[in-house]
Order: C-alpha cells, then sequence, then structure tokens
C-alpha cells in the first residue's frame, strides 16, 4: 500500500510506536527493519551500526543505531529474543536503509521467544492506515522511490537554466547518484522529458506539489 508516496507493504507487520516493521519466515524466525517513513524521516543514513549474532534483546530494546548528519536515534525491536543474523551489506551501506527499507536495507534477523504473543501487538497496514496518514502529515514527511544523495532547489530559475546546472552536477556524480530537483517552471515537465530522452539519463519520479515540481534523477550513465 501507498500512502501519501510513502511504501507500506500489505504482507508485513508494524509497530507504529517505532516505526519498524516484522516479517516471519519460513524458519521460525523474524526480520526486522525500518519503515519508509523512519528512512525518510532520519535523512540519509551515513551510518549503521547492529548488534552482533547471538545477543539476546528484550523487547523494546534496541538492536542497533542509525546516523545521519542530521539524526541519531535507535532502532527498537517490537519482540524479544536471540539475534541469529544481521544485514552486513547494510553496515557497510548504510542508505540501503533509505533506498530499499523492506528488501535490501532490512536490519537484523531473531529467533523470537514469544512470537504469538508479542506478535499479536503488531498490525497490518490496514488497520492503521489513518494513523499513518496522520503522522506522515504531522511530521512533513516527505517519501520519494529512491532518497535524494543531491537536492537542487531551484525556484525562480527557467528551466533551461537547471538543466544546465544539473548536467554540471552530474559530471562530478558517481553512477547510481540520485539528485532531487524542484522547479516552479510550469514548461519543467515537458523540459526535464526531453532532456532524459536526449542524455539518457534516469528520471525515476516526477511529482506536483502547488506550484513546485519535485523531480527524482538517478544518474545511470
Amino acid at each position: 500500500m501507498q500512502i501519501d508516496f510513502c511504501e507500506f507493504p500489505d504482507d508485513l507487520l508494524y509497530d507504529i510506536d517505532t516505526n519498524v516493521w516484522v516479517r516471519a519466515n519460513h524458519r521460525g524466525g523474524v526480520t526486522l527493519g525500518i519503515t519508509s517513513v523512519h528512512a525518510a524521516l532520519a535523512g540519509r543514513l551515513d551510518k549503521v551500526k547492529l548488534k552482533p549474532v547471538g545477543e539476546s534483546v528484550a523487547k523494546g530494546k534496541n538492536i542497533g543505531t542509525i546516523e545521519s548528519v542530521r539524526y541519531f536515534g535507535a532502532v527498537r525491536t517490537p519482540v524479544s529474543g536471540k539475534i541469529i543474523e544481521i544485514n552486513l551489506d547494510l553496515q557497510d551501506r548504510a542508505k540501503l536503509a533509505n533506498d530499499a527499507p523492506y528488501t535490501a536495507g532490512w536490519f537484523v534477523t531473531i529467533d523470537p521467544n514469544n512470537f504469538l504473543l508479542e506478535g499479536a501487538t503488531l498490525l497490518r497496514v490496514q488497520d492503521i492506515e489513518e494513523r499513518i496518514r496522520l503522522m506522515i502529515k504531522e511530521l512533513h514527511v516527505r517519501c520519494f522511490k529512491a532518497y535524494p544523495d543531491y537536492d537542487m532547489w531551484e525556484i525562480g530559475v527557467e528551466c533551461a537554466a537547471v538543466l544546465v546546472r544539473l548536467n554540471d552536477l552530474l559530471e562530478r556524480c558517481a553512477i547510481g547518484d540520485v539528485i532531487h530537483v524542484v522547479s516552479d517552471d510550469p514548461t519543467a515537465e515537458i523540459e526535464m522529458e526531453r532532456w532524459a530522452h536526449d542524455t539518457g539519463q534516469s528520471i525515476l519520479e516526477s511529482r506536483i506539489e502547488g506550484k513546485l515540481i519535485h523531480f527524482i534523477v538517478r544518474k545511470v550513465k
């Protein structure tokens, strides 16, 4: 399910108070991660530190910490048990939790003490949709298909000039980097589509919010 552009897969369970999701697997373990809202609020993550395999954790205690330029906080488990697997890729590339919070950006897998009991407090997104929508509104959360590495706020600038600046920035970016471009030029959608066609770069998303148009661009070449 998508709620105000923030993804919440239907097949997961959620602890909305901590913005953590839970997926039970066929081996009896449960995998945990942060929601798209949590990832958006934290900002572009620079560091993820996870507790080691074999450590026991109580319900409500942290399984690790996340850190960005503007945020440092704990990720708390809604179930107790022993950590049996951690996402080593996430510790090497923290931004996976921004770009793919429900797949490649998972955090840990726990062998739960009593998932039948503790899991009963978790909810499906259909049951908390309005709570999530209210939270997104109150916290001014903005979710995109990929979290930006760079932001270009080009208000009051003609799109032709924006594209010159965008090309300059792309020359300094690595392949795979994502740029968030914001424009109030009414021709921006047409110009950006033409630019993507001519350059072979990828526009992952475009969105109109009031008088502003948001573009998510990924460098592919």
